[in-house]
């Protein structure tokens, strides 16, 4: 299988650390969040790579190389300017001919990729989406209100149960073909899809997800890995 992981971006609620590190290789514990994330990746059977880069490309490049080290076969495309997280994939069009997976390179998940390739292979959509469901805690009233303007309803600080896209896809080749040209992000693409009469299919994942991307979220993924490693990445 292959994996197609964006890595281009730069990484703007990390800085000052991103200002001269790319975000995926920020460490987690003491080893590269991408690099977890390929290691996993690889466990699942995943052995090729494509890493969509931009920012800071070289440093990627020059750690990952081919992907011999991870037993891998990593290659590269690099975005000139920023172009989204679905743009980078139309430079893809044309060039696979299997499903795989796209993913943020930021990600600490415990996520079983083989399960979600078999749910978006039964499903024989376009896209299965990767999902979690979060609880959001309000801290205000919440009012309800008929169309009449009427209070119907009051609840003081609830808690809100989401269902969020984790930023892991599993994908069909065809996707590839509904990215246009420039910028262009992942929710563009579900909703072009949607309204062009597409079923995108969703699989929920109850077990550990974190983007890196904020800070809170960046110390507890270090918190949670190093108390746990083996929950990651079981070859430790």
């Amino acid at each position: 299988m292959r994996a197609v992981i964006l890595a281009g971006g730069r990484g703007t609620r990390l800085r000052p650390f991103t200002v001269s590190f790319p975000k995926p290789l920020m460490p987690v514990g003491d080893i590269p969040i991408l690099e977890i994330l390929l290691r996993q990746l690889r466990s699942h059977g995943v052995v090729e790579v494509t890493l969509l880069t931009g920012h800071l490309a070289y440093l990627l490049e020059g750690y990952f190389e081919d992907g011999h080290r991870l037993d891998l076969k990593i290659d590269y495309l690099h975005e000139e300017e920023p172009l989204g997280t679905a743009g980078p994939l139309r430079q893809l069009a044309g060039r696979l001919d299997e499903d795989f997976f796209v993913m943020n390179g930021d990600l600490l998940t415990d996520l079983d990729f083989t399960a979600l390739m078999a749910a978006h292979r039964r499903a024989g959509t376009l896209v299965t989406i990767s999902t979690f469901s979060r609880a959001e805690k309000i801290d205000l009233g919440v009012l309800k209100i008929d169309p009449n303007g009427d209070v119907i309803g009051y609840d003081e600080k609830p808690t809100l149960y989401v269902d969020v896209s984790m930023g892991a896809y599993a994908m069909s080749p065809a996707a590839l073909e509904r990215v246009p040209a420039g910028r262009y992000d992942m929710p563009e693409l579900i909703l072009d899809l949607l309204a062009d009469g597409q079923r995108v299919n969703s699989r929920g994942h109850d077990g550990f997800w974190l983007d890196i991307g904020r800070p809170d979220d960046y110390a507890l993924a270090n918190e949670m890995f190093t108390d746990n490693p083996r929950a990651f990445l079981r070859d430790l």
